[in-house]
């Protein structure tokens, strides 16, 4: 562990895995995203990080004929980056027939938070009941924008159009300030913003014991590189807080969207980070999905292909996506970001934020699951 205090190494030491990789070895990389794969459902909004409607086994769930999907929305802006201060969660179903919207998931005023961000959805084996978590970001009333990330979770039921329904919203848990970052952000910018966010559910197929992952920020240091994964557990009825699971101190800011797939007996922790959000003298992978595989949810973890690197955009378009979310089936979901940049920055080119930014679902792919290894196919 790195710069860890006397206090928490009896807390930490042993259980939480340290990512600190020496070299990315060459994986086989996402096709390349071409003009005529960006498919925009709206034209009116731009949609990004998804996740589904999946059972508590984590197979994706089909409801009348169709999948139900829920993405980040935010209207068109002239500056995409801005979404993120506007974002709702949007309810989608996908069948043979295609897209079809069923605007916002929540109604107004339901979430205590300015803005809505990232989450999970689970069907309970009752087959009617869901639990959605997600990320309230902000407060309702606020005049400021801030950054400050609460983790909730909202119940609902699953109805012949979706779920719906939703009621008892109620914090899941609260960052201790020892383990987890505990700060009201009142600023921000893109990369080096703390994390509590992303709770992601899984339920543990050997124990029986839900947790929720989470993105979440070291407070043992003040590195200005300081992401790791937190855990918490349903214990008694009551969401108790565990010793995070991985921890990037002095490497990475944000390991995002955390979430566990079980296939074969084993447990693979994949997350999504970017290069500009590794520390400036640590090693920086590409844009890409990585993770950890361990036999059990308390580990020993490893990486994934000796690196943690699973899949990565092609050198010739580092930003054509992002944010991959790994269905129970072994499907990749993501959006499509910057494509078709040929080279090209949107620093250097402010006129392609717009024209060259996708909002909408990527080109799908699935990866092939082999032990530690895990590529794409």
């Amino acid at each position: 562990m790195s710069e860890l205090p006397v206090a928490l190494q009896s807390i930490v030491e042993g259980v939480t895995y340290r990512w600190a990789p020496v070299h990315f070895p060459e994986v086989p990389r996402i096709p390349t995203i071409a003009a005529g794969d960006v498919v925009r459902i709206f034209q009116h909004l731009d949609l990004w990080d998804c996740w589904p409607l999946a059972h508590e086994d984590g197979r994706t769930v089909e409801h009348s004929g169709r999948q139900w999907w829920f993405f980040l929305s935010a209207p068109v802006l002239p500056d995409p980056v801005d979404r993120h201060a506007h974002a709702r969660i949007r309810l989608l179903s996908f069948g043979s027939d295609g897209w079809r919207d069923h605007g916002n998931a929540f109604p107004d005023g339901l979430t205590p938070g300015s803005r809505e961000w990232a989450g999970s959805a689970v069907l309970m084996d009752d087959g009617h009941t869901v639990q959605h978590f997600i990320t309230v970001a902000g407060r309702r009333d606020e005049t400021a924008l801030t950054f400050e990330q609460r983790l909730f979770v909202v119940a609902g039921t699953l109805r012949d159009n979706g779920p719906g329904d939703w009621d008892n919203l109620r914090e899941i848990c609260v960052a201790d300030g020892v383990r987890y970052l505990l700060d009201r952000q009142d600023n921000g910018a893109p990369g080096q913003i703390k994390g509590f966010r992303d709770p992601a559910w899984l339920r543990d197929p050997e124990t029986g014991k839900a947790h929720i992952l989470f993105t979440g920020t070291a407070a043992w240091s003040d590195h200005t590189h300081n992401g790791n994964i937190g855990i918490a557990t349903l214990e008694d009825g009551e969401w108790v807080l565990g010793d995070p699971v991985v921890e990037a101190v002095g490497i990475n800011n944000e390991l995002e969207r955390p979430h566990v797939v079980v296939r074969d007996g084993s447990y693979y922790l994949f997350w999504s980070t970017q290069r500009h959000v590794f520390a400036p003298d640590a090693v920086a992978g590409p844009n890409g999905l990585y993770g950890v595989v361990g036999d059990t949810m308390t580990g020993p973890w490893r990486p994934i292909n000796g690196s943690g690197l699973v899949a990565a955009n092609p050198d010739a378009e580092p930003t054509q996506s992002y944010s991959w979310w790994v269905t129970g089936e072994g499907e990749v979901w993501s959006f499509v970001d910057y494509f078709a940049m040929e080279g090209h920055t949107t620093a250097d080119h402010p006129e392609l934020l717009r024209t060259n930014f996708g909002g909408t679902p990527a080109p799908r792919f699935s990866l092939r699951f082999n032990g530690d290894a895990v590529t794409v196919l």
